[in-house]
């Protein structure tokens, strides 16, 4: 048996959220909660998916959506619904329930009168789908930018104007200096924000430097890297946006 629970601003203090659940005393849990608590003023949606094992209920995937105005990636998609965040984990996987929580977004699009709904891929490892989930549910590739990430629409509208990504500026990516290792975060991310926290503590040489979005155009505009809310440069250079281990940036702020 499968329950989905919308969590709301009646019910987040109480219900468990997807990531971190088990930490919920930390840092990264708390900002969550208060960061998704503004962003339900502007249209933001929470599900978390649940099975039915062992005789209990257990989250197993999640999607986090918002109306495109107000998304925390760097796209440009007004009048579009655009997904943050969609997960299946562990035995849920390969049940289809990766497309039973996109239909969710989907008719919640619809029923705002939105020109359809938008979702970012990455062809490398990392946090964010592979095409594959969009491109069986109907979406088409509308937009890309390097190094490897790829935006899917699937179009209600078709005389709307497309969503894109911002550009980036090479030219900020040049500014970071080559003997630091900058975080650049939000609270969108509790893995990001308890990651950062754990860091400061082992910065013996004063190399580390987190920079902390506060407002989804920071996010959508900063010029820096397409996925928005997190990056990570060392030695000049912008990283990939996958989660580097603690143990290999303590290694980067101790050389």
């Amino acid at each position: 048996m499968v329950k989905i629970i919308d969590i709301n601003e009646s019910n987040v203090d109480e219900e468990d959220l997807f990531c971190k659940k088990t930490r919920k005393k930390m840092f990264g849990y708390q900002n969550k909660v208060k960061w998704m608590k503004e962003r339900f003023k502007e249209g933001l949606k929470y599900k978390v998916l649940y099975t039915h094992e062992r005789n209990k209920d257990i989250s197993r995937g999640m999607i986090e959506y918002i109306p495109g105005k107000y998304n925390w990636r760097g796209i440009q998609a007004e009048g579009w619904m655009v997904i943050h965040c969609i997960w299946v984990v562990g035995k849920a996987k390969q049940k289809g329930y990766g497309t039973k929580l996109l239909q969710i977004a989907l008719e919640d699009a619809k029923q705002q009168g939105m020109y359809g709904v938008v979702g970012m891929t990455a062809k490398e490892k990392g946090w964010l789908p592979k095409k594959e989930l969009y491109v069986k549910n109907g979406f088409e590739k509308v937009d890309e930018i390097e190094p490897y990430f790829e935006l899917y629409a699937k179009i209600f509208d078709e005389n709307a104007p497309k969503p894109q990504f911002y550009p980036i500026d090479n030219d900020l990516q040049q500014l970071y200096p080559e003997k630091e290792v900058i975080i650049q975060r939000s609270d969108q991310c509790p893995y990001i924000t308890d990651l950062a926290e754990d860091l400061k503590s082992t910065d013996k040489n004063g190399k580390l430097k987190v920079i902390k979005l506060n407002h989804y155009k920071e996010a959508q505009q900063n010029g820096i890297y397409p996925y928005g809310t997190y990056c990570i440069a060392y030695n000049g250079r912008i990283s990939l946006y996958q989660h580097r281990t603690k143990k290999e940036l303590i290694s980067l702020l101790n050389n």
